[in-house]
């Protein structure tokens, strides 16, 4: 079993920053990917940042160069960096990790753009 326990969101003004944080219970080496998803009211979860053990970072079309995932292997966390934030960003931010066949996610946190 791997928890993820995120960080990081709040109320941010529209072009402002934020940086969410996920740290996993186990290694990061452990972890076949490693991402973050959104999730609004009414609508489904949706893909933001994902990536895998070997390979480059997949994100989102919506996130035109603005985020950036960065993995620190020297604390054990991921971290997503969102920079021109947008009121259309608003939503509830997931971490992501699989091991093997399992998916886990984090708890959650409030991301809120006011415009």
């Amino acid at each position: 079993q791997v928890q993820l326990v995120e960080s990081g969101g709040g109320l941010v003004q529209a072009g402002g920053s934020l940086r969410l944080s996920c740290v996993p219970s186990v290694s990061l080496f452990r972890l076949n990917a490693v991402g973050w998803y959104r999730q609004a009211p009414g609508k489904q979860r949706e893909l933001v940042a994902l990536s895998p053990r070997i390979g480059a970072t997949n994100y989102a079309d919506f996130v035109e160069g603005r985020f950036t995932l960065i993995m620190d292997i020297a604390v054990n966390t991921v971290y997503l960096r969102m920079d021109s934030l947008k009121p259309e960003d608003t939503s509830v931010y997931y971490c992501y990790g699989k091991t093997g066949p399992d998916d886990y996610w984090g708890q959650g946190t409030q991301v809120t753009v006011s415009s």
